[in-house]
């Protein structure tokens, strides 16, 4: 009996072992996907399911926070455990390139069959460049619009934002929507809302946030400087306290009905097509020119990117050249997503919200908008993080704007000799 129990007992202890080693090849052979927007984790995952539906190459979306994400990361690249693919921001790409921590995707480019780089925007695919090579497949694009409050507006007799509009009607609205009694504001602005807000009125009035060779600050521009009095103007007139703003996202006072007008990345139609009280309340418009006629939206573009030292290299090279397929851009977009990078293939996406969501299409054509990349250099996070925290003496009163401004410019020149 003893013996039988030995020889059972043997069996177990190999079978238990063999089906060790089946989970671990499993877990070594899955891909960890990780990304930050929980508002893109449905239709992504979707699409995942049709590509391990394909090639058997099981995947796991893992949904983080921005600021938990980037943290992750920086642990991953020290610790060596990283996820297999990830998305990648223009703020962040030239420290992760240049420090070995993401894989050459350059090979895998020239031998697909199915990727077609022509069709993304050289500005975003340069972002993800380094020493010629490619570090990233660019995954979508994203432009401002202005949300407005229909019921406000109605309730003011205003009509509502059309392309017509200029900063001063944008202005000049915003007064008349603002109540004195502090119930409401014309819009709301924090001084982190620069890609959906103060960068756009500077480029449409004819300033500049960098120099076009990242050396040099644009800030004390004279046009630069002219915008940010424009929008010094704004904060003091037709914004919340500048207290409630910094303690209040802007998307929290739209969806209260605390403001009645909010420029906008096309990043946010996700949460806010789930909003209740913006789906009853709110629609998009195209983003105000200057009195020129220049109408500028901002735009930037996310990165599919893998670890250099993925456990699964040929999957998690797959896999990037899957979701930077036409096929698969497309039904990013078809799918509401968001707007994919492939050119021509985000035209259903305007169907996946009962918004005027051709508001942020329209600004791709020529005709219409004149784009500008996301300013970025190699150390975006340095000079960004300080112009931010340094515009709040104005957005406090503590210091003129135009002085503000040349400050800045002095402190990013300084951080940008740096970077060379």
């Amino acid at each position: 009996m003893k013996k039988i129990l030995s020889i059972v007992l043997i069996f177990v202890i190999v079978g238990l072992s063999i089906t060790g080693c089946k989970n671990d090849s499993n877990d070594k052979d899955k891909l960890t996907v990780t990304i930050w927007d929980q508002g893109q984790e449905a239709g992504l995952k979707q699409i995942l399911n049709e590509f391990s539906k394909e090639t058997g190459i099981e995947t796991e979306l893992q949904v983080i926070t921005w600021d938990s994400y980037w943290t992750l990361l920086e642990a991953g690249a020290s610790g060596g455990d990283m996820p297999d693919v990830f998305w990648m921001h223009s703020n962040q790409a030239t420290k992760y390139m240049k420090n070995g921590i993401l894989m050459d995707l350059s090979p895998m480019i020239n031998n697909s069959s199915i990727l077609n780089m022509h069709k993304f925007k050289k500005d975003i695919l340069d972002m993800y460049t380094y020493d010629g090579k490619v570090y990233a497949i660019p995954k979508d694009i994203d432009t401002i619009a202005l949300w407005y409050n229909k019921t406000m507006f109605d309730e003011a007799g205003i009509p509502y934002p059309d392309e017509t509009w200029t900063w001063e009607t944008f202005y000049d609205s915003a007064k008349k929507l603002t109540k004195e009694d502090g119930s409401q504001y014309g819009l709301a602005m924090n001084t982190t809302n620069n890609q959906d807000g103060y960068y756009n009125i500077i480029y449409s009035m004819g300033g500049s946030v960098i120099s076009d060779d990242k050396t040099k600050s644009e800030l004390d521009n004279p046009k630069t400087i002219e915008a940010m009095n424009f929008v010094d103007k704004m904060i003091k007139t037709v914004m919340p306290p500048v207290n409630v703003m910094a303690e209040t996202g802007t998307d929290v006072l739209l969806s209260s009905g605390k403001i009645a007008m909010l420029t906008q990345g096309s990043w946010m139609v996700a949460p806010f097509k789930q909003n209740e009280y913006i789906l009853q309340n709110c629609d998009v418009a195209i983003i105000p020119k200057n009195t020129d006629g220049k109408r500028v939206s901002l735009y930037n573009g996310l990165g599919w990117a893998v670890s250099a030292n993925t456990k699964n290299p040929e999957g998690a090279l797959k896999l990037v050249e899957w979701l930077g397929s036409e096929s698969m851009q497309r039904k990013q977009a078809d799918l509401g997503i968001t707007m994919s990078a492939y050119e021509g293939v985000s035209e259903n996406w305007i169907n996946s919200a009962p918004f005027n969501l051709k508001a942020y299409l329209d600004v791709l054509d020529e005709s219409k908008a004149e784009l500008v990349i996301r300013p970025y250099s190699k150390d975006t996070l340095a000079w960004e993080n300080m112009l931010q925290q340094q515009l709040k003496e104005s957005w406090t009163g503590n210091i003129s704007m135009e002085e503000n401004c040349k400050l800045i410019a002095e402190k990013m020149n300084e951080m940008l000799k740096n970077e060379q």
